[in-house]
């Protein structure tokens, strides 16, 4: 048994049933160049081809579209009226296609970062970005130090602690701030309250951690904070992200860049006892020239700076 609902939609279907398709695209070129064979031509069919899909539109509107005589076509009151549709129609169509077809082959906007700050910062916001502008389409390079703007790369995150080739635009994302971190339930075992004022200070036989690639983390963030270095000779590891995982794993205490240990402190699994300052360095996003604000990257760069806050 079928509903009235079911009915009626069924009934509205088969009032709006079209011709095909291919049918109308040869009527269309026919009434164009009102001409079966130019219109074969065009189309790269046979004549015989054309006059079938005219005549199939013919016998299912009941009407004839075109006058035929002495090897020549002229549209009747009735072809010249699906003339216009048809041509409005596909006219649409293809524009709808022209326009879906460039924003889905808009190439994809390039950036470079480094690593840790990829891996530990950008990557797990970047679903954020996503789904505010789906029509953006950002494809990810890890890499440090100076870069090559403009030869396949567009976009770079870097901190300034390289000199920029001349007419590099930059714009400033966040400060540096650094401290000492370690795991949640090992501050007790790498920190002391200080005999006066009850705060914490760093033990001597805490493990400090170190990294090839940020070789003088600790005496920076010491000379910043005004603390004495840890007299450790500690660990040393190749990157700095493997540094912070040892920090996670309990191992020691490693100089931790709020924006790369914000989200395991959030989470409960590092810890910051000493707090973070600033070291005067400054991450920045890098663009071969300024930013038109209609431009893709307008939209990363004004995302950047809200997630950097």
């Amino acid at each position: 048994m079928s509903s009235d609902d079911f009915g009626e939609f069924y009934s509205q279907i088969r009032a709006a049933r079209l011709p095909p398709l291919a049918a109308l695209r040869c009527f269309e070129a026919a009434a164009r160049l009102e001409s079966f064979s130019r219109a074969a031509d065009a189309l790269h069919l046979t004549h015989g081809a054309i006059s079938r899909a005219v005549r199939l539109i013919e016998d299912d509107l009941g009407v004839a579209l075109f006058e035929r005589r002495s090897r020549r076509v002229f549209l009747t009151e009735a072809g010249r009226k699906l003339a216009a549709a048809v041509r409005e129609g596909f006219g649409l169509m293809e524009n709808a296609v022209r326009e879906i077809r460039e924003v889905s082959q808009t190439p994809a906007l390039v950036v470079s970062c480094e690593p840790t700050l990829l891996m530990r910062w950008l990557i797990p916001r970047l679903p954020d970005f996503q789904a505010r502008r789906p029509d953006v389409a950002v494809h990810l390079v890890a890499g440090g130090g100076p870069v090559s703007l403009g030869r396949g790369i567009d976009l770079a995150i870097r901190r300034d602690d390289f000199p920029r080739p001349d007419g590099t635009c930059a714009v400033p994302l966040f400060p540096e701030r650094i401290g000492p971190v370690c795991r949640v339930d090992k501050v007790l075992a790498f920190f002391d309250e200080a005999e006066v004022g009850g705060s914490l200070r760093l033990r001597n036989d805490a493990v400090p951690l170190h990294t090839k690639t940020r070789p003088n983390a600790w005496e920076t963030w010491a000379k910043t904070a005004n603390c004495p270095a840890p007299e450790q000779r500690g660990q040393s590891f190749e990157h700095f992200y493997i540094s912070l995982q040892a920090a996670i794993a309990g191992i020691g205490v490693a100089i931790g860049p709020w924006q790369l240990v914000r989200d395991d402190i959030d989470n409960g699994i590092l810890s910051a006892p000493l707090g973070f300052v600033e070291d005067g360095s400054r991450y920045h996003l890098l663009s071969p020239s300024a930013i038109g604000e209609q431009e893709p990257s307008a939209a990363l760069r004004d995302w950047l700076l809200a997630a950097s806050i």
